[in-house]
């Protein structure tokens, strides 16, 4: 219980700001390579619940172009994704942003990771506790099939992280998550960018 109300979220200030300190030159080349690359804006912000389900503004670099179709209508993500934004996604430098959301009291190091606000009322009752705690740059479900396994099976992994949250449970995630990102496990679903889009569980 001292963990969760006081030792995490310290834990989160001290390692984003030296995390941000310490690689603020990368920050720097990444942001370059984006605008060169990409254009601008280079960030990427997108509104996403935090805890309470509160809505916060979520920073990337941007990954994908802005090609639209002869309506104006954006193209599908997986069409938009140059290979540049695939490095950027696979080696997961896209959310080094994500940082200064964990410093201002966003987000978390470890946690259910925040998903789009439209998913708010298709949760069940049980899958609704993963809003107890702040959403973190990585959790439970990442190091265990990130977009590769089911929305309900990533569900599962994040009620139970909220269920024995832990000081021990955040430090083996976290290392897992450096093994994973070395490893580029679980960046997309088969056949996606990324993943499908949620529409409730048994639709």
């Amino acid at each position: 219980m001292i963990y969760r109300r006081y030792v995490k979220r310290a834990f989160d200030i001290l390692i984003s700001f030296l995390v941000i300190a310490m690689f603020f030159w990368l920050y720097l080349i990444l942001a370059l390579l984006v605008r060169v690359k990409l254009g601008s804006p280079v960030l990427f912000k997108q509104q996403r619940p935090g805890k309470d389900g509160v809505v916060f503004g979520m920073y990337k670099f941007r990954s994908m172009t802005d090609e639209r179709d002869e309506n104006g209508e954006l193209l599908p993500d997986e069409k938009r994704l140059t290979s540049f934004g695939k490095t950027l996604r696979s080696t997961s430098l896209d959310e080094l942003p994500e940082m200064f959301n964990i410093l201002k009291g966003d987000m978390s190091l470890v946690g259910p990771r925040p998903l789009l606000v439209q998913y708010l009322p298709l949760y069940n009752e049980r899958q609704a506790r993963r809003h107890e705690v702040r959403p973190g740059l990585t959790g439970l479900a990442q190091v265990n099939g990130r977009n590769a396994i089911t929305w309900e099976e990533k569900f599962e992994y994040d009620v139970t992280y909220v269920e024995k949250l832990s000081f021990l449970l955040d430090i083996k995630i976290l290392l897992l998550t450096v093994v994973k990102v070395f490893k580029r496990d679980g960046i997309s679903a088969e056949g996606q960018a990324t993943m499908d889009y949620f529409r409730g569980s048994g639709s």
